[in-house]
């Protein structure tokens, strides 16, 4: 008897709202299921997304997670994004109709939240996308570049140091050690010669 009477009052209170409110609570409803599901998908380290790249005759265009962008990582329109637009958009234009609003106020309300929750996504994703693209930076793109010394290196290779050297368009910290006779003080520039691995440079005294 309970579960009828809650029935006939989600049909009255679904009866009571207008068209616009219809399409508003639509949205939020369909787009707010897309979001959990993507959601767990990532917990699982699954994705809907595909990756794909497009010659556009003159520039690369890389379209990533349904992403488009042009000789550039950050992508505006993906998957996530689009699905976080219209979950911010729904909800939003659904709560302004709910307290009173006009359709354009609702509309306009709507449309910036959907773009401030898109653009959140979109950077998001490409933070991540850097993070994950300089931890697994390549250290052959030291070889024969130049960086400075910042614990001194001992000679001989008898010893470890440390040098700031630039690899993948940021500046790392990273251990380095040389055949040069003598110690490498602080401060000295230097130039790789030897990608010992992935963790360990070989270095010589530049000028």
């Amino acid at each position: 008897m309970i579960y009828s009477t809650n029935i006939l009052s989600i049909q009255a209170w679904w009866a009571d709202m207008s068209f616009t409110e219809h399409i508003f609570w639509g949205i939020s409803i369909i787009f707010s299921v897309l979001f959990f599901f993507q959601f767990v998908l990532s917990l699982f380290g699954l994705d809907f997304d595909t990756d794909a790249d497009i010659d556009m005759g003159g520039g690369d265009a890389d379209v990533d997670g349904g992403g488009f962008s042009v000789d550039a990582d950050f992508a505006l329109f993906s998957v996530r994004s689009i699905i976080a637009f219209f979950t911010f958009f729904g909800w939003t234009g659904t709560l302004s109709l709910g307290n009173g609003a006009t359709l354009l106020v609702a509309l306009l309300s709507a449309t910036a939240a959907g773009v401030v929750a898109m653009l959140i996504v979109a950077y998001m994703l490409f933070w991540f996308a850097r993070l994950g693209k300089s931890a697994n930076v390549d250290m052959n793109e030291a070889l024969f570049k130049t960086g400075e010394v910042y614990l001194t290196i001992p000679g001989n290779k008898e010893g470890q140091g440390k040098i700031h050297i630039e690899v993948g368009k940021s500046l790392r910290e990273v251990e380095a050690m040389t055949e040069h006779l003598t110690a490498i003080p602080t401060g000295t520039r230097i130039r790789v010669v030897e990608v010992i691995d992935s963790d360990l440079l070989l270095v010589e005294p530049f000028s």
